[in-house]
């Protein structure tokens, strides 16, 4: 089992010629991903590594292909378009990896993406991977293993860091996750959490957050509510001054529920084990196996 992606995902790239898009098409496709076609404008007919059909449209595509996942690699000013385009067609899994989306876009994306009754990750994100099944995004196969630990972060470099080393250590993952860093996004931590709950191969969570919004402590709320699983998180940013962003977009401090003091507090007032640094979810995991 798995979370949002297994093996039968079959999936179109939107931005296939372009230089992220084609680079990690081909990373997608060795992996075992499903990839069925592409989206460019103006280059429909054309297939990529000879195999891969090229579509003007996401209506041509799915037309065509009858595909359920949808990934974007396009340049920020095309990218809301990109997403909508492709809720429109009825595809019901969104990932959108581009980095620098106006906040302003996403005030439209989001509402509309819900109303047709597609999921959304991202934007901003580095996709997702289940080990040994099927990877859409950035996330390299070769640092993941299968096995029953559900990862989820709001960094892309951090979900590396947190897999690689319970890689290093034995521990498989079931499905990683990186829901991404901006203030409006399409999956939160929430949305994860449900459904690893619900996901009979997952046995333990680990959940990576930073500073900025109230995300984390919301998410600690719901585990305390309702998760029956063990979950262990993290807090990265912990030295950051306020009124600085740092990386994300939604990483700054404003107030005292943005800090990664309050947010640490959050995660143990909810029973769930606190990591201080990355390689410490190691033996927390394997505390909870």
């Amino acid at each position: 089992m798995s979370i949002f992606l297994n093996e039968n995902s079959t999936v179109i790239i939107q931005g296939i010629t372009g230089r992220d898009g084609s680079f990690h098409a081909k990373q997608m496709m060795e992996y075992g991903t499903k990839v069925v076609g592409g989206v460019t404008p103006g280059k429909g007919g054309q297939k990529f590594e000879g195999t891969v059909p090229i579509f003007n449209t996401m209506h041509e595509a799915m037309q065509a292909t009858g595909a359920n996942t949808s990934v974007i690699y396009v340049p920020p000013m095309f990218a809301a378009d990109a997403m909508m385009e492709a809720a429109d067609t009825g595809v019901k899994f969104i990932v959108a990896i581009t980095e620098g989306v106006p906040v302003l876009d996403m005030t439209r994306v989001y509402p509309f993406v819900k109303e047709k009754g597609a999921r959304l990750l991202g934007p901003n994100c580095p996709g997702l991977i289940t080990p040994g099944k099927s990877k859409v995004g950035i996330i390299p196969g070769r640092i993941c293993t299968p096995g029953n630990v559900g990862v989820v972060s709001r960094s892309g470099t951090l979900t590396y860091e947190i897999v690689y080393q319970l890689t290093r250590a034995g521990i498989g993952q079931s499905t990683c996750v990186g829901i991404g860093g901006d203030p409006i996004n399409g999956t939160n931590f929430i949305d994860c959490l449900q459904a690893f709950e619900a996901d009979p191969e997952t046995k333990v969570i680990c959940m990576m957050g930073e500073i900025g919004g109230t995300d984390e402590q919301e998410a600690a709320a719901f585990v305390k509510a309702n998760m029956k699983k063990p979950v262990v998180g993290f807090i990265a940013g912990q030295t950051a001054p306020p009124g600085r962003r740092m990386g994300h977009a939604g990483a700054i401090i404003s107030g005292s529920s943005g800090t990664a003091a309050e947010k640490l507090e959050s995660f143990a007032a909810a029973g769930m084990g606190v990591a201080k640094r990355p390689k410490d979810f190691v033996d927390l995991v394997k505390a909870r196996m």
